[in-house]
Formats: structure tokens, C-alpha cells, sequence
């Protein structure tokens, strides 16, 4: 009897083994490499007396597909190409952008890059998509999610996500009502939000 059970025993790895053998590696998830050149993230601030909105370039990155699908991402922003596209007055915009770029704001001469990086990735059906990542804005992390679209057209993706960020979660303080209560119709709101469009290819 117990011979038996050694020999069926014996058969049972022995199919195991020869199954395995025809199953071939994991496919590897396909890269896209984002085109900096068509790609930008848009970007709106609010305060009390009204907003200001504009662009930061994407400087480099990339997708992964797998199975169809997104399934993740890296991509950097030059934090040191902002622009704002509502200041006609050449002077006054240039005195905005230099306070966005001052330790007040972004302070792109310590931190010249924002980076992104999708840890999750949840399909809610056809093109949509909710994205999850870490946000780095001068040196901090905070995970956020949004909603995206991402479409594939042969060897392109597209992807069209908007999120809000608490800018206060990335040191910039400045005019925010939660630290300064008494700055009445100067305050700016700690909520802003950026919309990223990414275009890739492989």
C-alpha cells in the first residue's frame, strides 16, 4: 500500500513538472515613453479676489500597459518652465511667475523638478480610470488619487487626468488662511488644482 501511494506520488510531480514546462515566462508590461513635446500640465490657483492659471512642462517619462491596460507610471515636470496664460501685462506676469518661483511658492532654484509616480492603477470600465500616486512637490511626498482618462490608438496612449493638491501638505504656506488667520481679501486658497495630458508612444 505504501508503495503505491510513493508511486502515485511520484506521477503526481512528475505531471506537475511537465505542465510547468509549457507554460511559458510572464509577459512583461509594454513601455510608452512620454512625448514632452505634446504633453503639459495645466494648472489653476484660486484666491479670495480671483485665480490665475497657466502650464508646466513635462520633461520626460513613461506609461506601462499591460494586458491592455494601464498599469503604471513616472513622469518628471520642469518646474523652472511655469507660465501663467491669464497675466496680459508682460511686467506684472513677470513678477508673478518669479514670486512662483521664489521660497514662497515652488522655490525652483532648490527644487527645479515635481515628479509623479502611479502605485495603483483601478479600471472603472472603457477609457476611465481612477489613478493612484505619489506626489513629490519640493522634496515631499503625499499619495493622491483622481479620476483619468487614458485612451490607446496603436502605438500611442493618451491620458487626460485632473487632481486637487493641498498645497500646504508641500510647505507652501503663503497667503493660506490656515496659518495666517488675519490677511482678509489677500488669502489665497490652499486648494489647487493640476490637469495632466500625456501623450506616449512605444
Amino acid at each position: 500500500m505504501k508503495t503505491r501511494q510513493f508511486l502515485a506520488g511520484l506521477v503526481a510531480v512528475a505531471v506537475m513538472v511537465s505542465a510547468s514546462a509549457f507554460v511559458g515566462p510572464g509577459k512583461k508590461a509594454t513601455t510608452y515613453k512620454v512625448d514632452a513635446q505634446k504633453s503639459i500640465l495645466n494648472w489653476n490657483g484660486k484666491k479670495v479676489t480671483g485665480e490665475h492659471s497657466g502650464t508646466i512642462k513635462v520633461s520626460d517619462g513613461v506609461l506601462m500597459v499591460d494586458g491592455g491596460k494601464l498599469s503604471g507610471g513616472t513622469f518628471t515636470f520642469d518646474m523652472n518652465s511655469i507660465v501663467n496664460t491669464d497675466l496680459t501685462d508682460p511686467g506684472y506676469n513677470a513678477k508673478f511667475i518669479g514670486h512662483m518661483k521664489s521660497e514662497d511658492f515652488f522655490n525652483t532654484a532648490k527644487f527645479p523638478t515635481s515628479t509623479f509616480k502611479v502605485t495603483k492603477v483601478t479600471p472603472k470600465g472603457g477609457d476611465a480610470y481612477d489613478i493612484t500616486g505619489n506626489m513629490t512637490i519640493k522634496g515631499i511626498t503625499n499619495a493622491v488619487t483622481f479620476p483619468a482618462t487614458v485612451k490607446m490608438a496603436g502605438n500611442t496612449i493618451t491620458a487626460d487626468g485632473k487632481a486637487t493638491l493641498d498645497r500646504t501638505k508641500y510647505d507652501i504656506r503663503y497667503g493660506s488662511k490656515s496659518f495666517f488667520e488675519n490677511i482678509g481679501d489677500k488669502a489665497i486658497y490652499d486648494d489647487f488644482t493640476v490637469e495632466i495630458k500625456l501623450v506616449a508612444s512605444k
